[in-house]
């Protein structure tokens, strides 16, 4: 697995490893089950310390894209599903809101399209 980090960079390195580490993991490069580096030999191997390492794991696990068996390590999870399924309990969660805020359908969709702008960009 090689990941970069650009310091330069105005993301921090936490959301730099977790993006490239979800990537991977969504185009098969990182196979499933494929056991991920620890946590301090990948920091060390990116010259991070562990808490930022550790925080882009704990991320990638609430994502559903890997998962952590204590000792034995982190791994690659199927993400497909679980990554759909949680996008869609989002989406659910969030139309209940905007149709309690009384939110028009257009009003809604307006704030999802910005909110999709910036977390895409």
């Amino acid at each position: 697995m090689h990941l970069v980090i650009d310091a330069q960079s105005p993301v921090p390195p936490y959301e730099q490893v977790r993006t490239q580490i979800a990537a991977l993991a969504r185009s098969g490069e990182l196979p499933v089950g494929l056991k991920l580096p620890t946590v301090r030999a990948l920091a060390e191997q990116l010259g991070l310390a562990a808490n930022t390492v550790a925080r882009a794991y704990r991320e990638l696990e609430a994502d559903g894209v890997v998962e952590t068996h204590g000792r034995a390590g982190t791994t690659v999870a199927p993400t497909g599903d679980t990554s759909h399924r949680q996008a869609a309990a989002a989406a659910a969660e969030y139309a209940a809101r905007a149709a309690r805020l009384g939110l028009t359908r257009d009003e809604a969709l307006a704030a999802v399209v910005t909110a999709l702008d910036v977390a895409y960009r």
